[in-house]
């Protein structure tokens, strides 16, 4: 007889841990360099518009800035969060480089996952990411040609920080190597431009269409977005080759861009999505805060 009665407890139990009810929510933080420009679009600042706009019962979101308290990267901050989404433009060096070879290691160990958005292509963490997964990369290629022979490998950065690429470059990270001699293999790795070589700030539309549409970020999307104003990106991106393409993203004079790409860094992920520029409000749009709101979900769980 107590059994019979506490079984329809023990059922709606079920039925609600089932239901995610009793999940804990995803904490997201929010970084944002701050600048003035911003206002053009945002009245409060782009990062704390988006922390806004992504508020939900299963998203505690938390705003954070280069001008907070070490630089808005406690460990606090970082202990604290299951997501980072990044905004920077024209203040990446502002940035302590400690700081985001710190973002990295929180990366690697899967206690954090990195979402870069528009101009956070040279942001110091996702650069720390895309050169890790570059000399990882490099480092399985070249083991499996040097066999038994001994492996060294030079690292090339590119020739400057935050330079250009122009069209007809070797595209980067690219690797070289030799037998140094009978006991010796020398590999060359020279790491990621982290850039491309075509923008244009110009606000003209463009077109996002969805790579994969069985894909968690993708959920509930239509196969494709206009976009009213962006500023455009053109391919080449100089990145080491993602797991997986998510939307490629067009104009009108022709010009390509892997707008949604995703790389494993570690046991971590870093998703990076293209469209942007503060002066134009593209994160007023809902499906920017859609797949934003997706890729939270899915890299938070």
């Amino acid at each position: 007889m107590i059994l019979y009665r506490l079984f329809p407890a023990f059922l709606l139990l079920l039925l609600v841990v089932g239901s995610g009810v009793a999940q804990d929510p995803i904490h997201v933080l929010v970084w944002d360099e701050q600048q003035p420009r911003q206002s053009e679009a945002y009245s409060d600042f782009l990062g704390n518009e988006l922390a806004k706009r992504l508020a939900s019962p299963d998203l505690e979101i938390r705003s954070a800035s280069l001008d907070d308290t070490e630089q808005g990267l406690s460990a606090g901050n970082l202990e604290w969060a299951d997501v980072i989404i990044w905004w920077g433009h024209v203040r990446h060096s502002d940035l302590d480089a400690n700081k985001a070879k710190q973002v990295l290691r929180y990366v690697r160990r899967g206690k954090l996952d990195l979402i870069a958005l528009h101009s956070a292509h040279w942001a110091r963490p996702f650069v720390e990411a895309m050169n890790w997964r570059s000399i990882e990369d490099a480092k399985a290629h070249f083991s499996r040609i040097a066999g038994n022979r001994k492996l060294e490998i030079e690292i090339v950065p590119p020739p400057r920080e935050r330079t250009i690429p122009t069209h007809g470059s070797t595209l980067t990270p690219a690797i070289f190597g030799y037998k140094k001699n009978q006991q010796t293999y020398q590999g060359i790795l020279h790491l990621p431009w982290c850039c491309f070589p075509d923008y244009r700030p110009d606000a003209a539309p463009s077109t996002l269409t969805v790579k994969s549409p069985d894909h968690p970020i993708t959920k509930g999307l239509p196969s494709q977005i206009e976009i009213p104003a962006t500023e455009m990106y053109n391919e080449p991106f100089h990145v080491p080759e993602p797991d997986e393409v998510i939307f490629e993203e067009t104009w009108q004079r022709g010009e390509r861009f892997r707008s949604g790409m995703i790389w494993n860094i570690g046991d971590g992920i870093v998703f990076y999505f293209r469209p942007g520029h503060e002066q134009y409000p593209v994160f007023k749009q809902k499906e920017m805060i859609q797949i934003l709101a997706n890729g939270c979900r899915w890299l938070g769980r």
